[in-house]
């Protein structure tokens, strides 16, 4: 997310739920962080308007980088129009902004339980 509460309270929810979570400003480093630590991501939770390069760019060259990435699109949008708005298909899953702790938790576990191969 490019917006540092949104990401340091999305951080701090997930790191209360178990999770070592791992941050990024922007598409540009998030896709950094990707390349050098995929083997040790399980899952990316992405917002859909970030600088230097969107959500659906940053995920379109995280499937370069790797093909099954995980990802959980965030957004304020509805859950059709994020999705008809973010180019490409594969997505494992949508949390609407803004959501509540216990519901991105349980996002979070529910894709990885069943659609996101572990590390």
């Amino acid at each position: 997310d490019d917006e540092e509460t949104v990401r340091t309270v999305a951080r701090l929810i997930l790191e209360k739920g178990g999770f070592e979570v791992i941050t990024a400003s922007n598409g540009q480093e998030a896709v950094q962080m990707y390349r050098d630590q995929c083997d040790r991501i399980q899952i990316v939770l992405m917002d859909m308007t970030m600088p230097h390069m969107d959500g659906s760019e940053a995920y379109r060259e995280m499937r370069r980088i790797k093909d099954n990435v995980c990802v959980i699109l965030s957004s304020g949008y509805n859950e059709q129009e994020a999705i008809n708005r973010f180019s490409g298909k594969g997505l494992a899953g949508f949390i609407q902004k803004p959501y509540r702790p216990a519901d991105l938790i349980d996002k979070v576990r529910e894709i990885l339980s069943t659609r996101c191969p572990s590390v």
